[in-house]
């Protein structure tokens, strides 16, 4: 079984965490699973950027993104080539690093409604 090693992240995960996930799960859902909120306006339907994630390692072994996913993308905050929306990156049969960018586009988490 993959593991996703997340990176330490001040507010959702100060410490870092390695978790065992299912192949076939997107990461958000494994993320959120294991009590990591990571923020998911749009309730994972690729509709937003909120879920941002940038895989350090094992990138090659996910999914490959399509249109919708990289027209989001480029709206992201912090957008590197190895960003994914985790919504839609699905674990493969390779372990995963992966880093929450500190920011996300979240206007109603912000308070901008």
């Amino acid at each position: 079984m993959p593991q996703i090693i997340v990176l330490p992240h001040v507010e959702l995960c100060p410490d870092g965490a390695a978790i065992e996930a299912k192949t076939g799960e997107s990461i958000c859902q494994v993320l959120l699973d294991n009590e990591i909120d990571i923020d998911h306006a749009c309730d994972q339907a690729c509709a937003c950027t909120t879920c941002h994630v940038i895989v350090r390692e094992g990138f090659k072994s996910l999914n490959p993104s399509d249109e919708k996913e990289d027209d989001l993308l480029d709206k992201a905050w912090g957008l590197e080539p190895l960003s994914r929306l985790s919504c839609q990156a699905i674990v493969g049969k390779t372990d995963l690093v992966v880093e929450i960018p500190k920011y996300s586009i979240n206007m109603a988490k912000e308070g901008h409604r």
